[in-house]
């Protein structure tokens, strides 16, 4: 698969300078590809995102600035512990495709389900099932959602290192735990992260919570039954419920979802956290 630009000859342009090239012929020597290919990725207007996504790796070049050339060409570290170069390398990345590369992916965006991956760039269930199938590496919607979501391109594209880099990790980001309510239980899905300013650091034990198309930040260690949004345990069966407290010790609880309602004594359930932020997907 290829990425459309405006100008593709620009973005081969910055490609060349990214490796150091003199001109495309030179290009095409360290690719190991026919410079007749590249010639053709120019004339039908488009660049294969395995090669950008290799040039990155390779170079350090920054991917927003190798697509788009709106930022300056400023080296990171991305590239400096890549040992694999050139074709070892392409052919490394290729090998991550199918269904690992998917899994990135859908953690990337915070999605649970193939299809929220696929009404988001307009691919059929049919199109993500051949990826799997035949272990496919779909080179632009790797380098759109690197663009998209800012997680490091060398995890998404082999699965190597962590999913941000540590520089931006420390800035402001902040890694949490990623819950997921099936069934009544929490299970634990791996991290998530957000904006330091959605979940701060006065929250010590925050986590995200998700269910289908909806999902929670959780303050864990806010367990007071008190009026609110609240993860409650009913006979060990967990869900999220409004929760507004009554006289005589009492709680009128409504799950968010409009399906049950109830009035019980406080001793009867358990606040297993309270929700701080909620989040509903549109997808």
């Amino acid at each position: 698969m290829a990425l459309n630009f405006d100008d593709a000859k620009e973005v081969l342009e910055r490609i060349v300078i990214s490796y150091g090239a003199k001109n495309r012929g030179e290009l095409a020597e360290l690719l190991s590809v026919p410079l007749s290919t590249i010639n053709n990725w120019v004339t039908r207007g488009s660049v294969p995102g395995n090669y950008v996504i290799q040039c990155a790796l390779e170079t350090g070049a920054n991917l927003s600035w190798l697509v788009t050339g709106k930022l300056a060409n400023t080296n990171s570290a991305v590239g400096s512990d890549i040992s694999p170069r050139g074709l070892e390398l392409y052919e490394r990345v290729l090998s991550s495709g199918g269904k690992a590369v998917l899994q990135r992916m859908l953690a990337a965006y915070g999605f649970t389900m193939q299809k929220q991956l696929g009404d988001l760039f307009g691919l059929s269930s049919g199109t993500i099932s051949t990826w799997i199938r035949r272990d496919y590496f779909p080179g632009d919607v790797v380098v759109t959602c690197a663009l998209d979501t800012g997680v490091n391109l060398k995890w998404l594209a082999t699965g190597e290192g962590e999913i941000f880099n540590e520089t931006l990790l420390h800035g402001h980001l902040r890694e949490i735990e990623h819950l997921e309510l099936f069934a009544g239980q929490l299970k634990k899905k791996g991290m998530w992260v957000t904006d330091k300013s959605l979940v701060t650091e006065q929250i010590k034990t925050p986590a995200y919570v998700s269910r289908g198309k909806h999902s929670w930040i959780v303050d864990m260690d806010r367990l007071e039954l008190s009026s609110g949004v609240l993860l409650l345990n009913i006979d060990k069966d967990i869900d999220v419920y409004n929760v507004s407290r009554l006289p005589g010790n009492q709680i009128k609880a409504c799950n968010v979802d409009g399906g049950i309602e109830f009035i019980c004594h406080q001793n009867e359930v358990r606040s297993e956290g309270r929700v701080i932020v909620t989040l509903t997907s549109g997808l």
